[in-house]
């Protein structure tokens, strides 16, 4: 089981109130729903293996590089030598640390590489693995990697994570008309304000799910803008020729990495805590004591 970990604890801030402090006041809603998220998934899956994965570079430079105004509404302050700051909730940010102590304390894996999304790092570990894989994010650009040969999934939170919605090839045919690979090509031409991708004008999701259909992949489509005889519209015609530029690169941007080299880890889901001590003064500092009674007991059952 794969966590894209930043988009599981942004879920959780912002579905558990605010209200839910540490003894000094601080703000740990973010930081417990994650726990609660964790103890219900390995209750529900019982996961052998289960890896945290980490931005360690939210917007990487290879892909701004590629389309510079990927994610660029998300900055909040730009850096010259690390990774741009992201807007995030002032409450939030103060969480994370502790949120990294804890999966530390507890053992659970947490792996990250610099200049690498959390995507990445799923992609690269999926591609890897062995045997079966559940990917947990509420980012359908991993929708990509479904893979029913394989047993790759995504599951996709509704609410929490107790309603999710299981990603097959099954369910995406259903609703986009393509399997995982297809995903990477409907998502480019179809863009996706919520990462700065500008699509090609006037291709919206249902267009390019026919146009997938009709010519089979992205290389399928632009071939038939040079082929006359092609069935386009002309204004279909003229868009994708406009967008050559932007359809040349933005597979790269879009498709996640599967190359990353990683650091050594165990991703063997731990049954007792890596450094009880530890996890004893965290729970004491920041009041985590319910939600990690509960995640001890799913991890030892």
């Amino acid at each position: 089981m794969l966590l894209d970990t930043a988009s599981l604890y942004f879920r959780a801030y912002f579905g558990v109130p605010d209200s839910v402090r540490a003894p000094d006041g601080t703000p740990v809603n973010a930081v417990r729903g994650l726990l609660d998220f964790i103890a219900r998934l390995v209750q529900d899956h019982r996961p052998d293996d289960l890896v945290a994965c980490w931005d360690n570079d939210w917007r990487p430079h290879w892909r701004v590089e590629l389309i510079p105004s990927y994610k660029a509404h998300r900055v909040a302050v730009e850096t010259e030598t690390g990774p741009d700051e992201e807007e995030t909730p002032d409450t939030l940010s103060p969480q994370v640390p502790v949120i990294v102590d804890v999966l530390d304390a507890l053992g659970i894996a947490r792996v990250g590489v610099d200049g690498y999304e959390a995507d990445d790092i799923i992609g690269t570990l999926t591609g890897r693995a062995a045997g079966p894989v559940d990917i947990v994010t509420g980012d359908r650009d991993l929708f990509q990697l479904v893979d029913d040969a394989r047993g790759r999934r995504v599951l996709y939170p509704l609410k929490g994570v107790g309603t999710l919605q299981v990603t097959d090839e099954a369910w995406l045919r259903e609703k986009y008309g393509v399997d995982g690979p297809g995903y990477v090509d409907l998502a480019l031409l179809r863009g996706d304000p919520s990462d700065g991708l500008p699509g090609v004008p006037g291709i919206g999701e249902k267009t390019a799910a026919k146009l997938l259909d009709s010519f089979g992949d992205l290389a399928g489509i632009m071939a038939a803008v040079d082929d006359p005889l092609a069935k386009l519209t002309p204004s279909q015609r003229k868009r994708l020729d406009e967008a050559r530029d932007y359809v040349a690169v933005a597979p790269k941007v879009v498709r996640v990495a599967s190359d990353v080299s990683l650091p050594d880890f165990d991703p063997t889901l731990p049954s007792e805590p890596r450094d009880p001590a530890s996890l004893d003064e965290l729970a004491a500092q920041w009041g985590l004591g319910g939600a990690l009674k509960r995640l001890l007991s799913t991890l030892q059952g």
